[in-house]
């Protein structure tokens, strides 16, 4: 759900008119010959719109309810999934502090998430969140609420999706995650298509993996995969 237009020869991607549904955030690694053989027929109307046109035609899916979870886990537990299906990814480790000191064990990294606080199972004097994964090791870092901002992530394979690499710093607006919130935010082009992101105010849910969308407007400017 996003929108496609055209200016002198150029496709550009765009938010779609809904922003409770706007989908452009994963669609951001989209290059000029993907986007100009794509269709978005609903891109410039609500939910509510393309519900009452399919009312107005009698299309029994009208008033369907909407999916809100992974369609393929019907118990919405995603970690009984992975057990099931992939328990090689949910094998425990350690849950270490800022020292690399032990304080408690995980049930399986893809459990968790940057900024979790719930869960944890580690009696503190203070609540303790996931500062990061650590795939390598197989373990978690945990710390404090003090610990959890960051002001800058580094991006690889980025990729501009509507316009053509800049020659240096831009202002735009970004988002860490598909329900995160814009943040203002300075981009700046490093070498081998990375980029570095400079935010105004700290942000908590920096996660590597993930993937940070620049934004000018309703214009997707273009993203990468987050790797620091």
């Amino acid at each position: 759900y996003a929108r496609i237009d055209r200016v002198d020869g150029a496709y550009r991607l765009r938010k779609g008119a809904d922003p409770r549904k706007d989908q452009s955030y994963v669609l951001y690694m989209l290059g000029q010959d993907e986007l100009g053989k794509l269709r978005f027929p609903v891109g410039a109307y609500t939910k509510a719109q393309v519900r009452e046109m399919a009312r107005e035609r009698g299309l029994p899916i009208a008033d369907k309810d909407e999916s809100m979870e992974i369609c393929f886990v019907t118990d919405d537990d995603y970690r009984r999934f992975l057990r099931e299906h992939a328990p090689h990814s949910m094998q425990p480790g350690p849950i270490l502090d800022l020292s690399g000191k032990e304080i408690g064990r995980h049930k399986g990294l893809p459990g968790y998430t940057v900024g979790q606080r719930r869960g944890l199972g580690i009696a503190a004097p203070e609540a303790l969140y996931v500062l990061r994964v650590d795939v390598a090791q197989n373990a978690l870092i945990v710390g404090t609420a003090r610990d959890l901002g960051r002001r800058a992530l580094e991006a690889e394979d980025v990729t501009y999706t509507s316009c053509e690499p800049p020659d240096g710093p831009v202002r735009v607006q970004a988002k860490i995650r598909y329900r995160a919130l814009l943040a203002d935010a300075t981009w700046t082009p490093l070498e081998g298509k990375r980029a570095r992101v400079a935010f105004g105010e700290p942000l908590r849910d920096i996660t590597p993996g993930q993937a940070v969308v620049a934004y000018q407007g309703d214009l997707v400017v273009g993203g990468g995969i987050i790797s620091e």
